[in-house]
């Protein structure tokens, strides 16, 4: 159990370092202008003509990061920053968010399987942490609500681990379009892949932390059925 507390910390450690190099990449490359000069609105309807996908709509949202595609609706939702910039790193963002959109209209395996997942999991997460609380209060009376919260927490460390795929084929599509279509040149280039790197990085260290959780639950429960 000792074991699972300092695997714990190492990955909050990493997350917050992560976490701390991403924004400070996002704001170096905010301050680079894009040499086209296009916007990230711009960019992502640019990238979405090239791929043949007229039926995807690009909307500003609130927040900062906050960019993601929806394939209910079918929409780009890129933050003010992404949505008006003209940086290096707004164009990264709006092309990573059209990948997603990209990956919809191709019927992507794993981006079919990762939305398969979505209403399940946000049925589950509202009652998950409640489940696994009673179930460590409960533990040494019975393990099957602990084991219930358990089998719920693993089905989303599934997903975070599905979600990685994904992240990563986005982010390739994004970067071998902004290369062949040279909408930005070799230094932006080269700054657009970094960012995206450091951005998928956040994504592999929370499905490392999702995983390192579970393990905890697990041990928990193998406990307690050990003192049965």
């Amino acid at each position: 159990m000792a074991g699972a507390y300092l695997i714990g910390l190492i990955v909050m450690a990493v997350s917050m370092f992560i976490s701390w190099r991403l924004r400070s990449k996002f704001n170096e490359y905010s301050q680079v202008g894009l040499s086209i000069g296009l916007s990230g609105k711009e960019i992502a309807e640019k990238m979405l003509r090239d791929n043949g996908i007229y039926d995807v709509r690009v909307i500003s949202v609130e927040g900062q990061l906050t960019d993601h595609y929806n394939p209910a609706d079918k929409t780009v939702n890129l933050s003010n920053d992404v949505y008006y910039g003209r940086s290096v790193a707004a164009a990264a963002v709006a092309a990573h968010e059209c990948g997603h959109a990209v990956q919809h209209a191709t019927a992507y395996t794993w981006l079919q399987f990762r939305s398969s997942m979505v209403p399940f999991l946000s049925i589950a997460s509202s009652w998950m942490q409640w489940i696994i609380l009673a179930g460590i209060f409960l533990l040494n009376t019975t393990p099957i609500p602990l084991a219930i919260g358990v089998a719920l927490f693993a089905v989303t460390t599934v997903f975070s681990f599905v979600t990685l795929p994904v992240e990563y084929d986005a982010s390739n599509r994004a970067l071998a379009w902004i290369q062949r279509t040279g909408v930005a040149n070799n230094r932006e280039y080269d700054m657009a892949a970094d960012a995206l790197k450091w951005a998928a990085r956040t994504y592999v260290v929370a499905a490392i932390g999702s995983l390192a959780t579970l393990l905890y639950y697990v041990s928990l429960l193998m406990g307690g059925r050990r003192n049965d």
